[in-house]
């Protein structure tokens, strides 16, 4: 069973979604989570299943293609 997600970040893409960016733990294992959550009819924020889940030992490998991307559009 999965622990609930520590959210450690999150910013509005638009709108009706925002991107969340957490840290959760499954069978053991620690696991870097970026959502797209949408706006339900309820008026809350939902999880989608646009995403990626990534082992924190690609952590360093998604620092640097961030930093390339700052780079390529002149941040």
């Amino acid at each position: 069973m999965a622990k609930e997600a520590q959210l450690i970040h999150s910013f509005p893409k638009n709108p009706l979604e925002e991107i969340r960016v957490s840290v959760s733990v499954y069978k053991g294992k620690q696991y870097i989570d970026l959502r797209i959550y949408y706006k339900g009819d309820d008026g809350e924020f939902h999880p989608s299943k646009k995403g990626l889940t990534l082992s924190p030992d690609l952590l360093p490998d998604l620092v640097e293609a961030v930093e390339k991307l700052k780079e390529a559009v002149g941040e």
